[in-house]
C-alpha cells in the first residue's frame, strides 16, 4: 500500500539488540511494509520480527501485530513523535542477520594496494600533479620558508622587540621566541609572543616542549606576517582604545 499524500511521516526511535537510530514512519504503511523497511536497519528478518511500541506512560509497551499484517496499517496505533519502536526476534538464534557492528572485523586496505588502484583520490593527485606530486612542490616549499625568514628579517622581529598582533592594537607583547617548532604543522619559522594580558593560548610550551617562559594564557605562537614590531608601550587603565574595541566586535 503506498503512503497517502494526506499523511505525514512521524519521527520515531527504532531500537533493537544490534542497532538504535532515529527514523520516520508513515501511518499509512501496513505492518508488513514497516517490517520490510526495518529489516536492513535491525538485521532481523520480517517473519521473525516482534514489534513493541513503547511510550513514556506505558513502560510495558504495546504490541504491533495483527492477523492480516499485509492489510493492517500501523496508523491503527497512536505513534507520538519520537516514541520508541523496539524490534526483537522471535528466534534469537536465527533472527539477527546482521551482527553488532562492534563484532565485525574492520577491513583496512594495505597502502600498496590502495596506491595501485586507478580510480582513487591518490591516483587523481598523481595524474594531475597535485600537492606533493607537483614537480614544483619542493621549490614552492623552499620559497615559502625563505619568504618567512625574510619576513622576520625585514620586519625586524628579534627577541625582546615589542609588538602587536593586528588587526588589534590592544593585543600587545614582547617577542620571546623566533624559530622552528616541529610540534606545529607547517613549514618554516614561528614567532612566540609573551602577551601583556592573558589573551593567549599557552604558557610558552607546545606539545610538552618549552620555547619560552610566561604565565598560562599569556603565550601565543604566530607566523611572522601576523605581528608588527614597534614602540608599543603596555596599555594602562586610563588608555583610551575605543577604535580597537570596535574592530574586535
Amino acid at each position: 500500500m503506498a503512503a497517502s499524500a494526506t499523511t505525514r511521516d512521524i519521527p520515531i526511535l527504532v531500537t533493537s539488540p544490534a542497532a538504535s537510530s532515529e527514523r520516520r514512519v508513515n501511518p499509512s504503511w501496513t505492518i508488513s511494509q514497516l517490517k520490510a523497511k526495518l529489516e536492513p536497519i535491525t538485521g532481523i528478518a520480517p517473519s521473525l520480527q516482534t514489534l513493541t511500541l513503547r511510550l513514556p506512560d506505558h513502560l510495558d509497551g504495546t504490541a504491533i501485530s495483527a492477523k492480516d499484517e499485509d492489510r493492517t496499517e500501523i496508523g491503527a496505533w497512536v505513534f507520538p513523535a519520537y516514541a520508541e519502536l523496539h524490534v526483537t526476534s522471535s528466534d534469537p538464534a536465527l533472527g539477527i542477520a546482521i551482527p553488532p557492528p562492534s563484532s565485525v572485523p574492520k577491513y583496512e586496505m594495505p597502502v600498496e594496494t590502495y596506491s595501485s588502484l586507478p580510480d582513487t583520490v591518490l591516483a587523481y593527485k598523481k595524474t594531475h600533479q597535485i600537492g606533493r606530486f607537483d614537480p614544483h612542490a619542493p621549490a614552492l616549499k623552499e620559497k615559502k620558508v625563505t619568504d618567512l625568514w625574510k619576513e622576520i628579517e625585514t620586519g625586524k622581529i628579534v627577541l625582546g622587540a615589542r609588538c602587536i598582533l593586528p588587526p588589534s592594537t590592544t593585543r600587545r607583547g614582547t617577542v620571546a621566541y623566533v624559530g622552528l617548532i616541529p610540534e606545529i604543522p607547517g613549514l618554516g619559522p614561528w614567532v612566540g609572543v609573551k602577551l601583556d594580558e592573558p589573551a593567549g593560548k599557552n604558557d610558552g610550551t607546545v606539545g610538552g616542549n618549552r620555547y619560552f617562559h610566561c604565565e598560562p594564557q599569556y603565550g601565543v605562537f604566530v607566523r611572522p606576517e601576523r605581528i608588527k614590531i614597534g614602540d608599543w608601550k603596555e596599555l594602562g587603565l586610563d588608555d583610551d582604545d575605543d577604535d580597537d574595541e570596535l574592530d574586535e566586535i
